[in-house]
């Protein structure tokens, strides 16, 4: 009760209010509190050029202006940018950006900030991947030239998520902490390790939020349902394991994402999965619908792909759970059923040891479910929790329980295209010469909605392999109090932080 009692006193000091019972306002109508996850806070701070806004975790950094946006229908959209075109060749994008941009302090946006932003990113980030961008020059204040070193059909998918920052004013050793932007806020106070206070920013160009400030508190899980409780908080993430519970003046909302969880088969250095009949009898013998109802109490939805409900997905992905079919395939195989039940073929037991990253719950969970499910097929399965020091090379033999999903066709590149100069793809081994052939295409495409066909084509190439399996698709959940209308939100990627408050200024209270 004593750690409560702090807790919540050290709250109410960090959003400078009284405690208040659950179901009523902590703040006034122009502002919200909102709870993130301590993974959430960016170690490097606000800078597009070490990670913000981009990286595993995409989203949109708020306090730049960015050149494109995603739709909610995840096509490409503008903000700053007014047109764009693609040379034939895909190797040169022109941009025209909009008149009369400012930053906050007070000086012109143009050309010369795109340019510098994306010359500077490309030479520093290790989070971006810029390595299919030679440079970026200008042609004058308002038309920015991006010069590929390769075609790169979705480079708006790119440019929706690099905030722009000013040439004039960028310093890297201090921008991250007091950074100078275009877009909807203004970062007005940084505590590290406990708060981040947005303002909304007068200048701006677009239409004025609706909320004009917005408190973020990064907290563990636990920390976040005390929060919610004690009415400290107006919006909070959570998990399946609260999902059950009830809070005087809160409902749950529940967003639907590609945040997915699956798992890798290793096609070449394990003598079970190495069988591509094996592969599609787990693909086609696993329940999904049953694993989210057993794991995540029953808040997400089959995941088939590492990209559903994207523009980009094939509906040849998606397969009926069918343990008979399943059954028939392993045999075969030729593994067949022994005395206890498990299969055996040519005197070798059909084995797995399945991999997750140690301290998930939700990935251990999918794991031990996998596990039973998997006995069912015959197969004997072990689990084992591993560090992410290790998980990476134990995955080239054994299954490991992933978590994908992002808005972007790379993210199905970066996992089933041939690594250059190797035969494996970047994070299981593996090699398909006609997917590659596919995706290569779609990337030298110079209509980005024309490409979409030719990555679905890809995905029914690598279908007939079943390299990986995907499980589930997790629901976002949040704890909401009464009376805020949370803007619609787009399917959310992996990571369940900052997606949730992408339209935070469309967020408004009711009367």
């Amino acid at each position: 009760m004593k750690k409560i009692t702090l807790f919540l006193l050290a709250l109410t000091l960090l959003t400078g209010c009284q405690a208040a019972p659950a179901g009523e306002a902590v703040q006034d109508r122009t502002g919200v509190t909102v709870v993130m996850p301590p993974t959430s806070e960016p170690e490097a701070g606000f800078d597009p050029a070490f990670g913000w806004g981009a990286g595993e975790h995409v989203h949109e950094p708020l306090i730049q202006s960015t050149l494109t946006v995603t739709n909610p229908d995840l096509t490409i959209g503008y903000d700053l940018a007014t047109d764009m075109s693609v040379s034939e060749d895909g190797l040169t994008w022109t941009v025209t950006i909009r008149d009369g941009v400012k930053f906050t302090d007070g000086e012109p946006l143009t050309a010369e900030d795109v340019a510098f932003t994306y010359n500077t990113v490309k030479e520093t980030s290790s989070v971006n991947d810029f390595t299919m961008l030679d440079r970026a020059e200008t042609v004058d204040g308002a038309t920015v030239v991006f010069h590929m070193r390769t075609p790169f059909s979705i480079w708006p998918y790119t440019m929706a998520v690099v905030g722009i920052v000013p040439e004039h004013a960028y310093d890297p050793a201090t921008y991250g902490t007091n950074p100078i932007g275009s877009g909807r806020y203004i970062l007005k106070q940084w505590d590290r390790g406990q708060q981040v206070i947005l303002e909304y920013n007068p200048d701006y160009y677009g239409q004025q939020p609706r909320m004009e400030k917005v408190t973020i508190l990064f907290m563990e899980e636990d920390a976040a349902f005390l929060a919610v409780q004690a009415g400290q908080a107006d919006l909070a993430y959570t998990s399946a394991p609260y999902a059950g519970q009830t809070v005087d003046g809160f409902s749950l909302l529940s967003v639907k994402s590609v945040d997915n969880r699956g798992i890798n088969l290793p096609i070449w250095n394990n003598e079970l999965t190495s069988d591509p009949l094996v592969r599609h009898a787990i693909n086609l013998g696993l329940d999904r619908q049953r694993m989210i109802d057993d794991v995540l109490n029953g808040y997400g939805t089959p995941a088939y792909s590492v990209c559903d409900g994207m523009p980009w997905y094939s509906l040849v992905n998606e397969i009926e759970h069918d343990r008979t079919k399943a059954a028939g395939l392993l045999d075969a195989a030729g593994w067949l059923a022994g005395p206890d039940g498990i299969r055996e073929k040519d005197g070798v037991r059909a084995a797995l040891t399945i991999h997750y990253a140690a301290g998930d719950s939700v990935r251990q969970g999918m794991a031990a479910e996998l596990a039973n499910q998997l006995k069912e097929l015959g197969i004997e399965t072990d689990i084992k929790g591993v560090g992410w020091d290790t998980a990476y090379t134990d995955a080239l033999s054994n299954p490991l329980v992933w978590g994908w999903g992002a808005h972007t066709p790379m993210e199905l590149y970066n996992i089933y295209h041939t690594a250059p100069g190797s035969d494996s793809a970047l994070y299981s081994p593996y090699s398909n010469e006609r997917a590659d052939e596919l995706m290569n295409a779609a990337l030298a495409c110079t209509d980005l909605e024309e490409s979409y066909a030719l990555w679905q084509a890809a995905q029914e190439e690598i279908a007939k392999d079943a390299p990986w399996v995907w499980l589930v698709n997790v629901d976002h959940l949040y704890w909401v109090r009464e009376g805020l209308a949370v803007a619609e939100q787009k399917i959310h990627p992996h990571g369940h932080g900052w997606s949730i408050v992408n339209n935070v200024d469309r967020w408004e209270w009711g009367v």
